[in-house]
């Protein structure tokens, strides 16, 4: 064994430079592979903690614009939403609708606390607000029922709304101005998934200081039993027929409402996450394999000069296994050390990339995205793919390692 490895080494060291490159395609191809499948693991991990944060089992409705004429009606009417389209909704699908909210809005409000200010969108929103979107209460409460029925000039604020208006001073209990009109903070709330958080208060308060009347911006529901894309896709063509004879529109008018599924929306996340990660492995698995090229290569050339050198040891007795255990075990030798090389530094960059941008957000004042989280990859992982690449690179050097053994000693004595 220790002949062989000293024979082994020896030939490497005869061939420095063509062992080297051959080992950087190795290395290279083991190291790219997981810095790659790290990186695509960030995006995904994001992609599924903005998911994680959604209430999943929810649908949203705004109105549109009718694309289709229907009864005598002409296409391209204005639809608006009312506080019947809302009971309609809980009572037409009693098995799949949990709960039903809707939300009214007044965008540029002015919200100003002593010498601070900031402008905002003022939303009117249910009490069961929490159970539609993915907000959580950080200080205070949120609106209940009897703010709602009161009509309570109440507010709740996002973090970083608050962070604007007081600075240097606790929010809870303090009053605001709305232009013009004072409201009472009590709660404070955070959701990861606003683009643009909104100033919540009562529904009723907002109808009321802004006559609104019952009209509704969107309506917001959950669903129970929809279980897959199929289903879902069934109870969308269900839901707008029934709003179609609700407001007299073509059921199957696309623009006449708009429904933001976001269940679906996750599966095709999901879908897209899988080709993404299918596609990594694709580029990974070709760059692994230049290097298992590489190394055939280096190993019929290697055959072709040591060809006088074979011939000589059969002369003398070397049986043809022989010859072809010490090829293949170069060729081992070279795929096993680079390979664990380029295992190690591909963990190394990726645990780096971790600390740098493992939670990486995109801040923009009143919200944040987080676009990159965790990009690493799993140790198993890592270590199967070098193990593969070791393997690979055994019959890499099985068919150069063949030949050698099948050379007849006096055709290899006649060789240069």
């Amino acid at each position: 064994m220790t002949d062989l490895i000293q024979e082994i080494y020896g030939t490497i060291m005869r061939n420095k430079l063509r062992t080297i490159l051959t080992g950087f395609s190795v290395a290279w191809g083991i190291f790219m592979l997981i810095v790659l499948l790290g990186a695509g693991n960030g995006l995904i991990h994001a992609f599924e903690g903005q998911s994680q944060n959604m209430k999943m089992n929810s649908i949203k409705i705004y109105p549109g614009y009718t694309s289709k004429p229907f009864n005598g009606l002409k296409e391209g009417r204005r639809l608006s939403l009312n506080e019947s389209d809302l009971q309609l909704t809980a009572e037409a699908f009693p098995d799949k609708v949990i709960t039903t909210g809707a939300s009214i809005s007044k965008s540029d409000a002015i919200l100003t606390f002593g010498k601070e200010y900031v402008s905002i969108s003022l939303e009117g929103v249910f009490p069961n607000y929490t159970e539609l979107e993915a907000v959580k209460l950080k200080q205070g409460r949120f609106i209940n029922d009897r703010d709602m029925k009161e009509r309570r000039k109440m507010i709740v604020l996002h973090e970083k709304t608050v962070k604007m208006l007081f600075p240097r001073t606790q929010a809870i209990g303090k009053y605001i101005d709305v232009q013009g009109v004072a409201y009472q903070v009590i709660g404070i709330y955070t959701d990861q998934n606003s683009f643009s958080p909104s100033a919540l208060v009562p529904f009723t308060t907002l109808q009321l200081v802004y006559g609104k009347g019952d009209s509704i911006d969107n309506l917001t529901f959950t669903t129970q039993g929809l279980t897959d894309e199929v289903t879902n896709e069934k109870f969308e063509q269900s839901y707008r027929r029934a709003m179609g004879l609700h407001k007299n529109f073509d059921p199957t008018d696309q623009s006449a409402i708009w429904m933001w599924n976001r269940f679906t929306q996750y599966l095709q996340q999901e879908s897209a996450a899988r080709m993404l990660h299918i596609a990594i492995w694709v580029i990974g698995i070709f760059t692994l394999l230049s290097g298992i090229v590489g190394v055939s290569n280096i190993m019929l050339i290697t055959v072709r000069e040591r060809t006088h050198e074979f011939g000589i040891r059969k002369a003398l007795g070397a049986k043809p296994m022989s010859i072809l255990w010490l090829i293949i075990s170069e060729s081992v030798a070279i795929t096993t050390f680079f390979g664990y090389i380029g295992m190690v530094a591909g963990i190394a960059v990726t645990e780096y990339m971790n600390q740098i941008a493992g939670r990486q957000t995109v801040d923009a004042g009143v919200f944040s995205v987080t676009v990159f989280e965790n990009p690493t990859v799993d140790l198993s992982i890592a270590v199967q793919a070098t193990l593969t690449l070791i393997i690979a690179g055994t019959l890499a050097g099985l068919f150069p390692a063949r030949k050698a053994a099948r050379i007849r000693p006096i055709e290899a004595l006649r060789a240069d």
